[in-house]
């Protein structure tokens, strides 16, 4: 058992992708929370494909180099955020339709770009699938500082986001900057997708947002209990996602989400087994 999980450790590349899926873990499970909780997962799976322009643009003009890549993904990320929030603030646009519209807008730019890349097939698909393996010692600086950035803003206005996640009638009352407030949490979530880009790509990015996060929801209601359980769950899939594609030959990212939605399947089926619990609370 000891060689069975010190031997991939032997490795730097694969302590280097421990360490970065763990980090992106914990990020995710946070903002996930929110995600869960204000029924946004249509947007995170929104924001995740809206960076494909980013990355094309980013591989284009560097010829692949990972540095490039991940500022325009995250300045895509970014402004699709903006688009989504200054289009939804019209009235007469509802959120899930200028989310449609910017997800569909965004999604197209970043196919066309990366069509005119003849062998896009190859030299892409680490950005749609995931390369946690591949990680650098850059890599995990950079996801380290912005991560850590994202804690910090959750942290600092974690009662605002609070009352704005549940009642906006109520933080108009209390005089909140709403609008400021929403733009910020929609800023958070792209810079967490971005960060999580190379642990597992576009293509699955919002499963890890989503689904550690709603697996937390099924065991508690009060935010601070789901985020750290949320955390606990992400940093599990990493691990065991890890070791998986290590042992069997998969790739790690689809090892971490499959990972994760075992055990949102296991939770889900013992609650739903257990006896339900009239004026509990959690």
């Amino acid at each position: 058992m000891i060689d069975f999980l010190l031997a991939p450790l032997s490795y730097a590349f694969m302590t280097r992708g421990l360490a970065a899926a763990v980090l992106v873990g914990i990020v995710c499970a946070v903002m996930g929370t929110y995600v869960v909780v204000r029924g946004m997962a249509f947007f995170g799976d929104a924001l995740a494909h809206s960076i494909l322009p980013g990355v094309a643009i980013g591989y284009l003009s560097s010829g692949g180099e990972r540095g490039p890549v991940f500022w325009w993904a995250l300045l895509a990320a970014i402004a699709s955020s903006l688009g989504i929030g200054a289009i939804s603030k019209n009235k007469k646009i509802k959120e899930d339709t200028a989310i449609g519209i910017i997800f569909a807008g965004m999604f197209a730019l970043g196919v066309a770009l990366i069509s005119t890349v003849r062998s896009y097939t190859a030299d892409l698909s680490h950005f749609l699938f995931g390369d946690v393996l591949g990680v650098s010692n850059g890599d995990l600086l950079r996801i380290s500082i912005l991560g850590g950035i994202v804690v910090g803003m959750v942290v600092l206005f974690y009662k605002e986001f609070l009352i704005i996640s549940f009642d906006h009638i109520m933080a108009t009352t209390l005089r909140l900057p709403v609008r400021m407030l929403d733009y910020l949490l929609f800023i958070l979530i792209a810079v967490t997708i971005v960060v999580s880009l190379q642990t597992v790509g576009v293509a699955l990015m919002v499963a890890m947002l989503v689904t550690p996060a709603a697996t937390a929801s099924l065991l508690s209601k009060r935010m601070p209990v789901i985020m750290v359980l949320a955390a606990g769950m992400a940093c599990l899939s990493a691990l065991a996602g890890l070791y998986l594609s290590y042992y069997l030959s998969i790739a790690s990212g689809a090892a971490i989400v499959l990972t994760a939605t075992f055990l949102f399947v296991i939770v889900w089926g013992f609650t739903s087994l257990a006896p339900s619990r009239p004026n509990s609370k959690n």
